[in-house]
């Protein structure tokens, strides 16, 4: 069963929503980060991946020793995508193509033609 994208709307309402509303509506894993910190980071589970369940949003954070401020971390960057998501698309203005711009189309599409004719096989008879 497929569910109905979510427009902004609903993303501003997640944005509205206080860390812990939507640390409650994740689901949270932890795991050994990878990278730069030795033996700190190769024996601790310090990395966290929150998973926004309303939304299926994924996010990862491992920029910290500290797994409590990596999930903070997580959080801050679910609300900043949920921001981003939350702003309204531009109103689209139909527009007309000026009278100049199309008589340089036409020209263009003249001199183009003048060009591919004298591709032609010459025939004899000329």
């Amino acid at each position: 069963m497929a569910s109905k994208p979510l427009s902004h709307r609903d993303w501003a309402r997640f944005a509205r929503m206080s860390h812990e509303q939507v640390a409650a509506d994740c689901a949270v894993d932890v795991f050994r980060a990878h990278g730069p910190g030795g033996q700190g980071v190769n024996t601790t589970d310090s990395a966290v991946r929150m998973t926004h369940l309303p939304t299926g949003l994924v996010v990862v954070s491992r920029e910290s020793r500290s797994q409590l401020r990596n999930r903070e971390r997580c959080l801050e960057k679910l609300h900043a995508e949920f921001s981003r998501r939350a702003i309204p698309p531009k109103k689209r203005v139909a527009t007309k193509p000026t009278k100049g711009s199309q008589e340089r189309r036409l020209v263009a599409k003249k001199s183009h033609g003048k060009v591919k004719a004298l591709r032609r096989r010459v025939t004899g008879d000329e």
